[in-house]
């Protein structure tokens, strides 16, 4: 007797149909969008406008515990610095409100890697953010116009060699912090979160494994005039040893981050 498979079809397009309209987890502010941040940094991750692509990110990137490392305040003005697709930039968008400002930056060269998805994430949507398209060192905001700089995953990129470049593809180091501590305001703070290389790896292993020891951090951001405030291990991996490129199938997403928080003097 041959049996109908109608009733197996219909239950499987329902399925994938509940799954395309998906909502994120309910949240606590029901329609209304922020108007100042919460104690609670997880309600951030709730927001209504939140895109479902971001939710995927969220085990791997502790973004509630880092922006509460952070600290953010309403109406702050932020500059995020190498803000790539705009996971960051949405849940900072969320907590400066209307009244805050995000500058989100990436090097013109990084248009093949995110031109598309920015112009998606800011489309008709976010109006407190600007997106710049500048190298690290020239970064034309005004001097200490910035309540907080923001660099996740992050300062390896100054000695990053794409094919055919040379050193200071995207930006000079030296000047690439000094630009950071010109746009801060006196007391206001910069935050870096980047993939560790081994202690006394070379600056060069940003190119070769897209890395950074952060001794290296530290000392052009002392140099810089920057005082080491914070540090977190929030985001370190013991298992990984730091010589594999971050890219590796086995670190994806997983590599030893570490996380430093420094203040421009007031």
């Amino acid at each position: 007797m041959r049996r109908s498979f109608l009733p197996l079809v219909l239950m499987l397009g329902s399925l994938a149909l509940s799954a395309c309209t998906a909502t994120p987890p309910s949240s606590p502010f029901g329609a209304q969008r922020l108007s100042a941040p919460p104690t609670d940094y997880a309600a951030l991750l709730t927001h209504p406008d939140r895109p479902l692509d971001d939710f995927k990110d969220d085990p791997a990137r502790k973004p509630a515990q880092v922006l509460e490392f952070v600290g953010l305040d309403y109406g702050m003005t932020i500059v995020e610095l190498e803000a790539g697709g705009g996971y960051y930039t949405e849940l900072l968008s969320y907590a400066v409100g209307a009244d805050g400002k995000v500058y989100m930056q990436n090097p013109r060269a990084f248009d093949a890697f995110f031109g598309e998805a920015i112009t998606a994430r800011l489309d008709d949507r976010l109006a407190n953010v600007e997106a710049l398209r500048t190298n690290f060192d020239a970064l034309e905001l005004g001097d200490n116009s910035a309540d907080l700089v923001t660099w996740f995953l992050g300062p390896h990129e100054l000695w990053f060699q794409p094919d055919g470049s040379g050193p200071d593809a995207f930006g000079n180091p030296e000047a690439a912090f000094a630009e950071i501590v010109r746009v801060l305001k006196p007391g206001a703070e910069f935050v870096v979160i980047d993939h560790a290389a081994p202690a006394g790896a070379p600056p060069e292993s940003g190119s070769d494994t897209h890395r950074i020891d952060p001794a290296i951090v530290k000392r052009f951001a002392k140099a810089a005039g920057l005082d080491l405030v914070g540090t977190s291990d929030l985001l370190a991996n013991p298992q990984d040893d730091g010589t594999a490129s971050v890219f590796d199938p086995d670190l994806r997403r997983n590599t030893n981050r570490f996380i430093l928080k420094f203040r421009k003097a007031g």
